[in-house]
C-alpha cells in the first residue's frame, strides 16, 4: 500500500517542479503581441508633460543687458552650474509652482503656467517680462525630477537623466528586473488632475511603446511583483534537469526507507 502512495508522491513533486519552470517567453522583452502577450496600438500615445502644483523650475534668463543676466543668473556666468548643485542651495535657485498655478518671479510678480508644457511656460514667462526687462529669451527646465520603483528585490528613488525617460531606461537605472519578476503585469502609479491613476501592462509586448506610459513622468511609481514560479526558480534547461534528478533522489530515498 505504501510504494503507491509514494510513487504518487514522487510524481507530483516531479510535475510540481517542472510546472515550475520559468521560460524565455516569461522573460523576454518586445515579443510580437500574441496569445496572451496583448498589443497596446489603440492606446494614448506619449504626450508633453503637463506642469502641476509642486513642480520645480530653474529659469534662466538671457539679455544682452549685462545688469539683467546679473539680476536673474547670478553673478557667474552660468546659472545652470549652480542649479545642478546637490543640497538645500538648490532650492535658492529654483521657482516652486503653487496651488494656484503661479510662479512668483522677480519684478514681474505671478505668472500662471499650471497646465503648460515646459515650451508654453516659456513663451508664457517671455511675454510677461518683456514689458519690464530688455530679453532676448528664457530658459526653462524641471529640477528635482524623480521616479521611483517598489518590489521584488527592488526598492529605489531614481533622478531623471534626460528629458524623457522610457519604462526600460527607468529599469536599468535599478539594474534590471531579477528572473522572478513578474513582467506580464507592472503597474505604474501616477498622480494627475484627476487624482490617483493606476496602469498595469505587460512589459514584453513590442506594442508597449504605443503605451501612454511607456515614458514616464515626475513621481511615477513603478511596482513590481514575484511570479508563482519563483519559490523553485527554475530558468534553465540544465537547472530543471538538475531539479528533476534531485526530485528522483529524494523520491527514491523515501521509497528506500520505508522499504
Amino acid at each position: 500500500m505504501r510504494k503507491p502512495l509514494i510513487q504518487l508522491l514522487f510524481f507530483m513533486l516531479l510535475i510540481l517542479q517542472l510546472t515550475s519552470c520559468i521560460t524565455t517567453h516569461q522573460l523576454n522583452y518586445l515579443q510580437e503581441p500574441k496569445n496572451k502577450i496583448p498589443s497596446y496600438k489603440d492606446t494614448i500615445s506619449y504626450k508633453d508633460y503637463h506642469l502641476k502644483e509642486g513642480d520645480r523650475l530653474y529659469i534662466q534668463v538671457y539679455s544682452t543687458d549685462e545688469k539683467t543676466n546679473t539680476l536673474f543668473n547670478g553673478s557667474g556666468s552660468s546659472g545652470m552650474q549652480t542649479s545642478s548643485s546637490s543640497g538645500e542651495n538648490t532650492d535658492l535657485y529654483t521657482y516652486l509652482v503653487k496651488s494656484d498655478g503661479n510662479i512668483k518671479f522677480p519684478l514681474v510678480g505671478d505668472v500662471n503656467i499650471k497646465g503648460k508644457t515646459l515650451r508654453e511656460a516659456k513663451e508664457t514667462l517671455e511675454d510677461a517680462i518683456r514689458p519690464v526687462l530688455k530679453l532676448n529669451s528664457v530658459d526653462i527646465r524641471m529640477v528635482g525630477r524623480t521616479f521611483s520603483i517598489i518590489g521584488s528585490g527592488k526598492a529605489g528613488r531614481f533622478p531623471f537623466p534626460r528629458e524623457k525617460v522610457n519604462i526600460y531606461q527607468a529599469l536599468a537605472m535599478a539594474g534590471d528586473l531579477s528572473n522572478s519578476a513578474d513582467r506580464s503585469k507592472i503597474r505604474i502609479l501616477r498622480v494627475n488632475e484627476n487624482g490617483n491613476q493606476v496602469k498595469t501592462f505587460d512589459l514584453r509586448s513590442a506594442d508597449i511603446i504605443n503605451s501612454e506610459f511607456y515614458y514616464l513622468e515626475p513621481d511615477d511609481v513603478i511596482f513590481l511583483q514575484p511570479m508563482k514560479e519563483q519559490f523553485f526558480g527554475v530558468s534553465t534547461f540544465w537547472v530543471a534537469l538538475s531539479t528533476v534528478i534531485t526530485t528522483y533522489s529524494l523520491g527514491y530515498f523515501i521509497y528506500k526507507s520505508f522499504f
